[in-house]
């Protein structure tokens, strides 16, 4: 009898690029793919940040290099990711939020959250799609969204409105790019302790609310993502595509 063997984790060989994993969440990632063998190319705004990041990972014995960018920046991206081809692997964890009641939500507001995360998430997974189409790359783009990508949340319109349509276009450009073996997801963290939640987790109210919600009892840690993510990237996850893996201790179970 032939048994069945298990698809690899590993990503030996392929080339990965991480935007915002200077820190938090996106950190996460880039170290997740270093640790399955990628070479990581991370993305972000502040060089400091970036220099210190590839030192320390470097020194733990990643294949790592920065580049400085902002997601926001269109043009710049699509010139960046044209230039570091080829990639097999897309980590868009670059994201930002501007919490306030919907009926106080300011227009300058708006449109920061939706040109980073929606604009610039949207814009840079076309071009990496294009340039994994131009190489004949068969890859896998995932981007962090969030579980108020699929639920509401106090304060949090603008934010959600963000998430909610990454979910739609993930889903759209899986349905478009499966002919190129490229594949589409996202993964859907709760609340995780990172410097972009500082301000949520310095409220009680705002830390009781979340500790009941989530049924496991805790809030969420980088460490919670990384196994996703490389379970997303590598050639385990072959057959899932437009799909959103939750990361959200039983939160949107209700």
């Amino acid at each position: 009898m032939k048994l069945p063997v298990t698809p690899s984790f590993s990503l030996q060989g392929r080339r990965a690029l991480v935007a915002g994993g200077s820190s938090g969440i996106g950190l996460g990632c880039a170290v997740a793919l270093a640790e399955a063998g990628a070479h990581v190319i991370i993305m972000a705004r502040r060089k400091d940040q970036l220099d210190g990041v590839v030192a320390a990972m470097t020194d733990a014995g990643h294949s790592v290099e920065a580049l400085v960018g902002d997601l926001a920046d269109i043009e710049g991206t699509s010139a960046v990711i044209d230039a570091i081809r080829p990639l097999d692997v897309f980590v868009n964890s670059a994201g930002m939020a501007r919490h306030s009641p919907a009926t106080e939500t300011a227009a300058d507001d708006f449109d920061a959250v939706m040109n980073v995360n929606l604009r610039g998430a949207y814009f840079a997974s076309q071009a990496v799609a294009k340039a994994m189409i131009a190489d004949g790359r068969q890859g896998s783009i995932i981007n962090i969204s969030s579980q108020m990508a699929v639920v509401g949340g106090v304060d949090r319109a603008v934010y959600c409105a963000s998430k909610h349509a990454v979910e739609g276009f993930t889903k759209s450009m899986a349905i478009e790019l499966g002919s190129h073996r490229i594949r589409v997801n996202t993964v859907c963290p709760t609340f995780i302790r990172t410097p972009l939640t500082e301000q949520t987790f310095s409220q009680p109210a705002r830390v009781k609310w979340i500790e009941e919600k989530i049924k496991l009892g805790r809030v969420g840690e980088v460490e919670d993502i990384m196994g996703a993510v490389q379970f997303l990237a590598s050639d385990a996850s072959a057959l899932v595509t437009g799909t959103a893996l939750l990361i959200d201790g039983g939160w949107t179970a209700d």
